[in-house]
């Protein structure tokens, strides 16, 4: 029991990386190339676009790879041990303030930079979601192995939100600095939780080297399997819902939901309360999912978690601009109870899916399969988040000016005042 703990924490170490690189890329990458590099917005976007398209065509190549890997470490550990340091390199220099008195180089350099940084993160993470489908051969085993890391990728995400910002503010006379120690700090801990399970998550299913050619028709042969087909429809809602949710939620807080206190002015943090909610409720759901997992089975809690999701997302409809912020406290935690099983299922069902093709092809092609599934994560992300700003552009918001107080009148005769 020990042991097996002991591999499960091994196994769910490596994805400190993954859930918390994404966090501090999203929320820290376009203000430091606005501000620090010097870049327009429009650049800066075309930046972004150039490394996500990136990121998303290198996905199957980096799976077709990995399945025609040998090594004394197996398909998958290999990856891990040996592009780790590389994390923390492309890391630094992905934050490093180019300042060339050319400002196209500056580009050429951010650009360079992301795109080293996009291929690590590829070679890390395809590898990685392989490997869960061959850390156990056991249905069940398998889901407990995937809910320690999703609990781990969340705390991460929770951290990376909040630390990187704590770091690079306690610099206030040169941000520089303070980029380049967040960026050393955090790109330590991700190489040494990469290594931890690259050395100590051993995987049970050992299968030979895939003796497929690289073509196209090698590279979709995973798409010939219905099962996996379904798959990649599941995961592709569930993370473009992700996203939009990410996205819309706290931008309905800060710009729709106006309730503040204003006892001298002092306004409470709405958002962050929220955000450790939603966050927080769905490492605590993951054990109940599990069991219910052992009793019902994964679709029927994906099914079970996206009701609660769908119902508390309805409900924010009808809780007023200038309503009690304990409502919002309290749908960010259902919602993220909610979350967790859509969450966790399509990670615990990889496996599954990975076994069904073995079955159809007489080979297994985890590594391919993780590159579609990456694939579909890179395109849900990018066209999710673009969706939704678009819609709440056709609605008609308005950008406000930071700092500008909005003055609005109660029903009782009070004046309300946000800032």
């Amino acid at each position: 029991m020990e042991k097996t703990l002991r591999k499960k924490l091994a196994f769910a170490t490596a994805d400190i990386f993954g859930g918390g690189s994404f966090n501090i890329v999203n929320f820290l990458y376009p203000g430091f190339l606005a501000l620090t590099i010097g870049l327009d917005t429009t650049t800066a976007g075309i930046v972004m676009l150039i490394a996500r398209i990136w990121d998303a065509v290198i996905d199957p190549f980096v799976g077709y790879l990995s399945d025609k890997t040998k090594s004394r470490f197996g398909k998958r550990r290999i990856y891990l041990m040996v592009v780790a340091p590389f994390i923390l390199v492309s890391m630094y220099f992905l934050f490093y303030p180019y300042q060339f008195a050319n400002m196209n180089l500056n580009i050429i350099a951010v650009t360079t930079s992301y795109l080293l940084f996009t291929t690590a993160q590829s070679l890390i993470m395809i590898p990685y979601f392989s490997l869960a489908s061959e850390i156990s051969s056991d249905y069940q085993t398998r889901a407990s192995y995937n809910s320690y890391r999703l609990g781990f990728s969340i705390f991460s995400s929770i951290i990376c939100v909040a630390v990187p910002s704590i770091i690079i503010d306690a610099f206030p006379n040169n941000a520089n600095l303070g980029y380049q120690i967040m960026s050393l700090s955090f790109g330590t801990i991700f190489m040494l939780s990469i290594l931890i399970t690259g050395l100590f998550a051993k995987e049970e299913i050992i299968t030979p080297p895939s003796q497929e050619k690289l073509d196209l028709a090698s590279l979709a042969k995973p798409l010939k399997i219905k099962t996996f087909r379904q798959y990649l429809g599941m995961y592709l809602m569930v993370q473009i819902a992700m996203a939009i949710m990410s996205a819309v939620f706290f931008f309905y807080v800060d710009f729709y939901f106006t309730k503040t206190a204003t006892l001298n002015g002092v306004k409470p943090p709405i958002r962050l309360i929220a955000a450790a909610l939603m966050f927080g409720m769905q490492i605590v759901a993951l054990p109940f999912y599990l069991r219910m997992i052992e009793k019902k089975g994964k679709m029927f809690v994906y099914r079970f978690g996206s009701l609660i999701w769908i119902i508390s997302a309805i409900a924010l409809f009808f809780i007023p601009a200038d309503g009690n912020p304990l409502h919002i406290y309290l749908l960010a935690a259902i919602m993220g109870f909610g979350i967790s099983a859509p969450g966790l299922i399509p990670h615990a069902m990889y496996g599954d899916v990975v076994d069904v093709g073995e079955l159809y092809l007489k080979e297994r092609l985890d590594g391919q399969m993780s590159g579609f599934a990456n694939f579909i994560n890179q395109i849900s992300q990018g066209g999710g988040v673009a969706f939704a700003m678009f819609i709440i552009g056709i609605a008609g918001f308005q950008e406000q000016i930071i700092g500008e107080p909005i003055i609005r009148e109660q029903s009782d005769g009070a004046m309300l005042v946000i800032r």
